[in-house]
């Protein structure tokens, strides 16, 4: 593995802990209320049940047990082995372990670590790409893991939003795909909670383009672009609460989004792609 990506897993080891106990996933709401899908994902993709899906960089499988308790067969992957522990116990704690596998591996193995199997859905949430060097040998995995007729459904963070400075509305990261990373020595996490530092860690920006163009490249026909004036955290200090929150579509739990002041200008937080493979 990249001495980069090395040291992400690390990172992310760290930081699944603090995860586990912050208000931000607040793991025991979501025990209790037992959500399912958000709506814009069942709008996208529509009834799972009996539908395989696998989540690759599922973190600790909150949202892929959804899928799950939504009647799919779902498989998490995540190169973390804390965060794959983590899932794994959720798994068993909620009673779907006869409907859910999670497998320890980093994603641009994915196809070998899953022994060459297709899925109806590879879903890929919130925060995946910007921890990987290259959205080419993502998408090479990701479009090999469809199965024909199949769905690629990935919703993450918009690179314009990446490319800003994290406490001004100031461009200050490069927008497009560099071979060099950049670095993050904050020691900080994106949820509350934290109480120690956090190990460096290495993110690159990729520009719609070469998502689209990468998807486009590996054999998927793209149904679906969407960019979004909201994120589901307050990414920036300046952002505000969208009090128009849709419900879930299963328990009373909402998802709760940050969007643009009233009045100021609406910027791209965030962006959906949903792309099928050809049955022919």
């Amino acid at each position: 593995m990249d001495e980069h990506l090395v040291a992400n897993r690390a990172s992310w080891d760290a930081r699944t802990p603090v995860h586990l106990a912050s208000q931000f996933y607040d793991v025991d709401g979501w025990l209790r209320d037992r959500p399912g899908p958000r709506a814009r994902e069942v709008e996208a993709l529509s009834d799972v049940t009996d539908r395989s899906l696998v989540h690759l960089q599922c973190h600790i499988g909150l949202d892929t047990l959804q899928f799950a308790r939504a009647g799919a067969q779902v498989v998490g992957l995540d190169f973390s082995p804390a965060a794959i522990d983590a899932a794994r116990a959720l798994a068993h704690t909620s009673g779907l372990e006869d409907r859910a596998e999670f497998v320890c591996a980093d994603v641009h193995d994915a196809v070998d670590a899953l022994d060459g199997r297709t899925f109806d859905i590879v879903y890929v949430s919130l925060g995946a790409l910007c921890w990987l060097p290259s959205v080419d040998r993502w998408a090479e995995q990701a479009a090999a893991l469809v199965a024909r007729g199949g769905l690629l459904y990935l919703h993450d963070a918009h690179p314009l939003s990446w490319a800003l400075d994290d406490d001004e509305l100031r461009v200050g990261h490069t927008y497009f795909e560099e071979r060099e990373p950049f670095v993050d020595d904050a020691g900080q996490t994106y949820t509350d909670g934290v109480t120690e530092p956090i190990p460096r860690s290495y993110e690159w920006n990729h520009g719609i383009g070469e998502i689209v163009s990468a998807v486009l490249a590996h054999g998927l026909r793209i149904e679906v672009l969407a960019e979004h004036d909201w994120t589901v955290f307050a990414r920036f200090p300046w952002l505000v609460e969208d009090p128009a929150e849709p419900q879930q579509t299963d328990g009373p739990r909402v998802e709760r989004r940050w969007t643009s002041p009233p009045g100021a200008a609406r910027l791209p937080l965030t962006f959906t792609v949903v792309a099928r493979r050809p049955t022919e």
